[in-house]
């Protein structure tokens, strides 16, 4: 082992594979175990095992000459060029090959995800190997398409299309146990077939996980005699095979589960996992998920900003709908809020009584897609002197976390910090809002409404209800509409565009004027949807707006959210604080005469909106 590298291995993640020898851990991973057991000793006896933190590099590009292959056996590696992420290896994943075979420097960083825990062996015993054609057939046939992801003058963070259809993922038909069948003879199945689940033929259809077993047999220490009935999970979450990536990473994402089964004409096709779809998309929000997950500490989360940045500027240079960029984003701060709650917990103790921890605004919507200012709150189920004291500190030391993360502090204070209150509290507050509205207080309440719980048990259903009888209330309507159309959008003599001082602000002049008129269709139409566009289709369900008006209104939307982010993420690449203003002088002549349309159909709609409700007559 080299002096200069850590001696102290990095700790196992959840879920990574238990500790065993080299011997037995190469046995289980391609190409070795191709090799006769007589040489796979040798290989075992010729192992070096060493150690890298997380930011360490591996391996230089265009560095000394490499005189190693490396088997990722704990944590995980990314390959760089030119500071593109071109590929991400995780256990069981070997590196520095290309190299060795052309005896030339590494072409691609190699550096350290996370703490690693890796297994190298020298050239000498390389090549020895390679005389063997059922282990060089391994790296000759995958050398071809990792070179040329690593050579590709401008590399994409992100392989493949989330519009593609899941079944590109499915290798191989599943593996299946019979619920008859015990827990040993389960693990049994998975190793010899090199598979983490197994589908168990029960009614509903059932699945049986490698973490399945660690969490539900090993850690209970339960004997291997168990009924895979006693592990097994089920109904199993299932994706017809024809839906998209995109519809396959938002149902593990959103549900916290690492394997879908793919069904196709009442069939299971496959199963695919979570490592199926990380290595299919490169910069993938899975493994920022997990890293989230696990962190210990707020300072673990110093560079989720950036991060999410990074996911999002593929998302955008896919191609995708703002909608799902949102909810993939949201989805990634809700596991912020959670892990940071969770810790609080830890700290302060259980709570006294029931809460939930809610998110409003764009968060509520899911509409975030950079991260902007906080917008939170904490709602608990009775007022105590126990409450009185836990819930603030609890509020403090979450809203102080996501700070220290990268989302800004509300600067209208609209945090838990401020806004901590029993649920009866809150029932009063949402029906003074709704029953006797205060055009100034509707201003700020508005993105109370978009509330969503991200952690909690505490039920929320009294809220959800005011809501749902907002539609009886016109004179709350009316005056919410006024409100929101304190928002214009920004033109001049002949609906021409007006810039303020060499810019235009696509928030204040497009994008919250939407929002609000939404909100009050979505309210009038009597539904619970939170976001934008989902609030415009559930008003034209219910026939209080009509086809067209939602058409084109959903598509303005879209397009202001997506020329807002692309001016965002262009500002970030250049240096500069992203802003929601954008300078006249930036936009090219497409941009400016669809955003004059955008905000033409804004203002037709805001018109539409305050005759329908009589706003001039509020006085």
């Amino acid at each position: 082992m080299r002096d200069d590298l850590p001696t102290t291995p990095p700790p196992a993640r959840a879920g990574a594979t238990p500790p065993v020898g080299p011997g037995e851990f190469l046995r289980a991973h391609p190409p070795f175990d191709r090799l006769p057991k007589a040489v796979l000793r040798q290989v075992e006896d010729a192992v070096e095992i060493v150690y890298f933190r997380r930011g360490d590099t591996v391996l230089h590009r265009s560095g000394a000459r490499n005189e190693h292959l490396f088997i990722v056996c704990r944590g995980s590696v990314r390959l760089e060029r030119d500071g593109h992420s071109v590929d991400l290896l995780e256990e069981g994943e070997a590196f520095g090959f290309p190299s060795l075979l052309s005896g030339s420097s590494p072409t691609v960083d190699v550096i350290a995800e996370e703490d690693c825990l890796l297994y190298r062996l020298h050239d000498s015993m390389f090549h020895r190997l390679m005389e063997m054609p059922e282990f060089a057939a391994f790296f000759v046939e995958g050398l071809h398409e990792r070179l040329r992801r690593a050579m590709r003058s401008d590399p994409p963070l992100m392989a493949g299309d989330l519009a593609s259809e899941s079944r590109i993922l499915v290798h191989r038909p599943p593996v299946r146990i019979d619920p008859e069948a015990t827990v040993a003879d389960a693990a049994r199945i998975m190793s010899e077939h090199g598979t983490s689940s197994v589908l168990v033929d029960t009614e509903p259809l059932g699945i049986l996980t490698d973490r399945d077993l660690r969490n539900r047999v090993l850690a209970k220490g339960l004997p291997p005699e168990t009924p895979v009935l006693r592990a097994v999970t089920r109904p199993v979450r299932t994706l017809p095979a024809r839906g998209t990536l995109f519809e396959l990473l938002m149902l593990m994402l959103e549900n916290r589960i690492h394997h879908v089964p793919l069904v196709e004409d009442d069939d299971v096709l496959g199963v695919v996992t979570d490592t199926d779809l990380l290595r299919h998309h490169l910069k993938s929000p899975f493994h920022l998920l997990k890293a989230v997950e696990r962190s210990g500490e707020t300072a673990e989360l110093a560079d989720y900003g950036d991060r999410v940045s990074g996911i999002v500027e593929t998302m955008v240079a896919s191609g995708l709908d703002p909608a799902q960029i949102g909810r993939v984003v949201a989805t990634l701060n809700d596991a912020v809020d959670v892990r940071l709650l969770q810790h609080a917990e830890e700290v302060l103790g259980p709570p006294p009584c029931p809460y939930a921890w809610i998110v409003f605004g764009s968060e509520g919507r899911r509409e975030q897609a950079l991260l902007t200012d906080q917008d939170n709150a904490l709602v608990f189920a009775e007022d105590s002197p126990a409450a009185s004291d836990y819930f603030p500190r609890l509020a403090h030391k979450v809203v102080s976390g996501l700070t220290e993360a990268g989302f800004p502090p509300c600067p209208g204070g609209f945090m838990a910090t401020n806004w901590c209150k029993p649920l009866a509290d809150w029932t009063k507050l949402f029906g003074s809002w709704v029953r006797k509205p205060v055009p100034d207080a509707l201003l700020d309440a508005a993105n109370f409404f978009d509330f969503r719980a991200v952690h909690g048990t505490l039920s929320l259903e009294p809220l959800h209800r005011i809501l749902d009888g907002a539609h009886e209330n016109h004179v709350f309507l009316a005056h919410l509409t006024a409100a929101g159309l304190r928002f214009r959008p920004p033109l001049g003599l002949f609906r021409t565009l007006k810039d303020d001082d060499g810019g235009i602000d696509l928030k204040k002049g497009g994008l919250l004027p939407i929002v609000s008129m939404a909100r009050v269709y979505g309210l009038e139409a009597a539904s619970r949807a939170r976001g934008t566009v989902s609030r415009l289709e559930a008003a034209a369900e219910a026939e209080v707006l009509s086809r067209e008006g939602l058409e084109l209104t959903a598509e303005a939307f879209r397009f202001l959210f997506r020329l807002r982010l692309e001016k965002q993420l262009e500002a970030r690449r250049a240096g500069r604080q992203p802003s929601n203003r954008v300078p006249t002088d930036q936009l090219s002549a497409s941009e400016r005469r669809h955003l004059k349309d955008a905000f033409r159909q804004v203002h037709r709609m805001q018109e539409a909106l305050a005759h329908r409700w009589r706003v001039d007559a509020l006085g």
